[in-house]
């Protein structure tokens, strides 16, 4: 019984994660816009949108709102994602940005704000969806510290990105040189090696006399 409750709640949560956070519709606009700044004003409108639902939410208590205001909220984290997503593409690629990031700074200060609110105002059912209500806190706080940098310095930030990840790939791709047959002892060794065979030159020949006694010597006849 606990494993088939175990099986049925991760199924929830890879239906949570796999499900579209665009309705058909949208998906079709953001498709048809192929300019960046284009894309960034439709990703804005989007965000906007699922904020105005989850406020439509909290201005009158009902029952079974939680799983609405979770459901935005996550649709809402992840359509912040893909604004970077767009504006970093964007940046690889030296393409015009400066009014679409324009919309979004405006727009993610004021969601920002609504937010906190939110989460200030200790809704009696936070509890049922206040982790992913810090995880939309926390992704528009990111990605409006990260686009309100300068273009020039956020675009070399990129560059040296794409260098690294260019460099990563090409030494993954590089041949392995074949190990040696035979390893060749490093200096140290070599000198204990050569140390110890002189040693063994300048050992005394083994002899029966004790000490003290003098090898007595044949006189010639």
């Amino acid at each position: 019984m606990r494993f088939g409750l175990a099986i049925l709640l991760a199924a929830a949560a890879l239906t949570a994660q796999t499900k579209d956070f665009l309705t058909p519709d949208e998906v079709d606009q953001i498709r048809l816009a192929q300019e960046p700044n284009e894309r960034l004003k439709l990703y804005v409108t989007f965000a906007r949108q699922r904020i105005d639902l989850i406020e439509q939410q909290f201005a009158r208590e009902k029952p079974g709102r939680s799983v609405l205001i979770r459901e935005k909220l996550d649709e809402y984290t992840r359509i912040i994602e893909a604004i970077d997503t767009v504006v970093e593409d964007a940046l690889r690629r030296k393409l015009p940005l400066s009014v679409g990031l324009t919309e979004v700074a405006g727009a993610e200060k004021e969601i920002a704000a609504k937010l906190l609110r939110i989460q200030e105002s200790q809704p009696k059912d936070l509890s049922r969806y206040q982790f992913v209500l810090e995880q939309a806190i926390e992704t528009t706080n990111d990605s409006a510290e990260l686009n309100a940098k300068d273009l020039a310095s956020r675009t070399g930030e990129v560059a040296a990105k794409v260098e690294k990840e260019k460099k990563d790939r090409e030494e993954m791709l590089a041949p392995v040189e074949p190990a040696t047959a035979a390893v060749k002892p490093d200096a140290a060794k070599a000198a204990e090696i050569a140390e110890k065979k002189e040693e063994k030159k300048q050992r005394k020949p083994p002899t029966l006399l004790r000490k003290g006694e003098v090898p007595v010597t044949k006189k010639p006849q």
